[in-house]
């Protein structure tokens, strides 16, 4: 996951203005009166001479600031030469008088930067410095100077601008061990570098001597999380923070929260940063993606409001907004807040995406598929360099071909992935991986296949390709060949979960229940959390389910339901078996309506709930969503079935008949692996019997006389 938005690792164009310190030039000039009468006193005076004369030259430093100050903004006013030139003076004067002053530092760099006196501030330091190489305060400026000639450089220019500010910071923190300001200087160019070891040796430096130092736990943290040591962040974070609530880094422990999916911590790090500093935007964002990556819909909805409140004309916000709105099936609102964010970016790729998932959501798969066309042809339109080009399309390809896929367009999802594939070796192992997967849901168990052999003769090692075409042999009744390709994925580690979930899916596919049922059981003893468990605990369920073992089955969907009561596959599942087997029809019927709150246009889902309602009595409620079902699934033979059963009872046989031919001709199409002997033969038997109704009801109109 990526960190939230809004904060990036280093800007190449660094800024470093300090607060201007805002005084009149009376003020400062009465300033500098009082440090020259100090003087006057500090030579009549023995004891505590120094300590005067430390306070008289602090006084004469900030008088030249802030002239140099005022001449800066002068200079930027007027653009007149002579007050630059006016300002480098006091700034050097200042910064003569006060060395270790990082602030008058950055100014007379920048003012160098302004005044486009780069290559004369370089020479004037280096002149210094090949007479006395140990001059920190030299050094430390040319390093200030070459990190302001970063925003005007590029490629070669700025790598050579790091490095040579990098050489500066390096010695002066050689020089001054104590110079903090420099050293997070220096670890900042190391990451810039990519040298991250170098990096954290200098941080661990300053954390070793100033353990609470934030700036440094701050840059820490974000190295070892871009080096996916969450761990370590988190260790590191929680130490500073359970002495010093700073929200700043209480963001960061959200953030390293949640790239180890520890998510209610992270939630828990975020909240407490929001009530320290509720001002200030991150916390509430992070806030906000962590509640939706929760599903805490309600609760996100409640900051991205604020948020909204806060920020009316941020975009973002209303994208968050939008997807909430969608997920809580309040379509109308998505829509209004898609308008909104269209106000703020027109023509945004953000938002044409989110469109095409609320069309995706209301049902409206051929106006999403319109939406995403239309953003492919956009993103294509657009140059090649443009380093996002690519990463859009990859994106836009997945999901348009998924549309396709689901509106059983196969021979389109297969070329939109393709596309996906010709875009780089990234996109084409995942175009693989979806071809597959394609194939296999059209049903065209040769060309999925084969599909896996050629990924796998291409990516050799690699271990979702191997998953997913060992899955595939499994489908196909090879079971022998699919083990031989997953056991030795099996390493002794939290992975291992997925792989033997494979495996048992591989041994149910080939009705070695038993296996399936041991394999499953070893994935559900690895360590972890329970919601780790919930695909174990569903795949126990359909095991036990598909042998008749339904108290067993029922026990392990209520596992699934424990720890996520909002499971629509687990809650269909159950209420489907509990409405086949004619027990606890409201209860079947209110698990089965729950799913579909979650996914309201799923023909599985629809099915289930048509069939409860058959089941029931209640016949002509049970056509509609079982029309809707065979609208969505209409090459599944169970929906063709009962739509069937459905005309029969409610003594429409012509349409009974069609739709249970039609039933029988896709049961001839299924997988091995769903070939159901029994339901074949009640099909069988149904359309057998409606063509003797039909003949008898020929045969005497036959016999009489022409």
């Amino acid at each position: 996951m990526a960190l939230k938005q809004n904060r990036a690792v280093l800007a190449l164009g660094v800024a470093l203005c300090a607060s201007a310190i805002l005084v009149s030039v009376a003020g400062a000039q009465a300033f500098a009166t009082a440090g020259q009468t100090q003087n006057s006193t500090d030579a009549q005076t023995q004891n505590g001479g120094e300590t005067r004369a430390t306070t008289s030259s602090r006084a004469d430093a900030y008088f030249n600031y802030t002239m140099g100050h005022i001449a800066e903004q002068q200079f930027e006013q007027t653009s007149r030469s002579e007050y630059a030139t006016q300002a480098i003076e006091y700034y050097k004067r200042a910064y003569a008088l006060d060395p270790k002053s990082s602030v008058i530092g950055e100014r007379l760099a920048e003012m160098y930067w302004k005044a486009q006196r780069i290559r004369e501030a370089e020479t004037e330091a280096k002149g210094i410095l090949q007479r006395d190489p140990n001059d920190v305060q030299t050094r430390r400026l040319l390093g200030h100077i070459y990190l302001r000639s970063l925003g005007g450089a590029n490629g070669n220019g700025q790598s050579e601008a790091v490095t040579r500010a990098a050489d500066q910071f390096k010695e002066v923190v050689r020089l001054d061990p104590a110079d903090t300001e420099s050293a997070l200087w220096l670890a900042r160019l190391y990451r810039l570098q990519n040298k991250h070891e170098l990096a954290e040796g200098v941080l661990r430096g300053i954390l070793k001597y100033e353990p609470e130092n934030e700036a440094g736990v701050e840059q820490l943290t974000q190295l070892l999380l871009d080096q996916g040591k969450s761990g370590e962040a988190v260790a590191l974070l929680e130490g500073v923070t359970a002495k010093s609530s700073s929200p700043t880094l209480l963001d960061l422990l959200g953030d390293a929260y949640t790239q180890t999916k520890d998510l209610a911590k992270a939630e828990a790090a975020y909240r407490k940063a929001t009530e320290i500093d509720p001002s200030e935007m991150s916390h509430q964002r992070g806030l906000g993606q962590t509640l939706l990556a929760e599903e805490k819909y309600s609760e996100a909805l409640k900051v991205y409001q604020k948020l909204e409140d806060l920020m009316p004309d941020d975009a973002d916000v209303y994208l968050r907004l939008a997807q909430i709105y969608r997920e809580l099936h309040q379509f109308d609102k998505a829509e209004d807040t898609l308008t909104k964010a269209r106000q703020y970016l027109p023509g945004s790729l953000d938002v044409m995406y989110s469109e095409a998932m609320l069309y995706q959501s209301q049902g409206r798969n051929e106006d999403a598929i319109r939406v995403l066309s239309e953003a492919v042809t956009g993103v294509k339109g657009q140059s090649e360099v443009l380093p996002t080009r690519r990463r859009n399309l990859a994106v836009l390809y997945q999901q348009l071909g998924k549309l396709y896929s689901d509106t059983e367009n196969y021979s389109a999802a297969v070329n939109t992935y393709a596309e996906l594939g010709r875009l780089g070796e990234d996109e084409d192992h995942r175009a693989r991986l979806l071809l597959m997967e394609t194939y296999r849901t059209a049903k065209d168990l040769p060309r999925a296949l084969q599909a896996g052999k050629d990924a796998l003769a291409k990516y050799p090692e690699d271990g979702p390709i191997k998953n997913s075409y060992a899955l595939l042999l499994g489908e196909a009744g090879k079971t022998d060949d699919a083990l031989a390709l997953l056991k030795p994925l099996l390493k002794g580690k939290d992975g291992d979960r997925d792989v033997y979930l494979n495996i048992s899916q591989v041994y149910e596919r080939g009705r070695k229940y038993k296996e399936a049922e041991q394999a499953a059981r070893t994935a559900e003893a690895l360590p972890g959390a329970p919601r780790d468990n919930v695909m174990t605990w569903f795949l126990l369920g359909a095991i036990y389910e598909r042998q008749k073992f339904y108290d067993r089955a029922e026990a392990e969907f209520k596992k699934v339901l424990a720890v996520d009561p909002q499971n629509a596959a687990a809650l269909n599942y159950y209420g489907y078996m509990l409405g086949d087997l004619g027990i606890r029809l409201d209860e079947a019927e209110a698990m089965v309506k729950k799913a579909l709150e979650e996914d309201q246009y799923n023909g599985a889902y629809l099915d289930s709930l048509g069939w409860i309602y058959y089941k029931q009595g209640k016949y002509m409620e049970a056509e509609e969503p079982l029309r809707r079902a065979v609208e969505r699934e209409s090459h599944d033979p169970t929906i063709h079935s009962h739509l069937g059963d459905v005309y029969a009872k409610t003594g429409r046989p012509e349409l009974a008949a069609a739709q249970w031919e039609k039933s029988l001709e896709e049961w001839r199409r299924v997988l091995p692996a769903d070939i159901e002997p029994e339901k074949i033969a009640e099909v069988e038997k149904k359309v057998n019997q409606s063509k003797h109704r039909v003949a008898q009801k020929a045969a005497p109109n036959a016999a009489q006389p022409k």
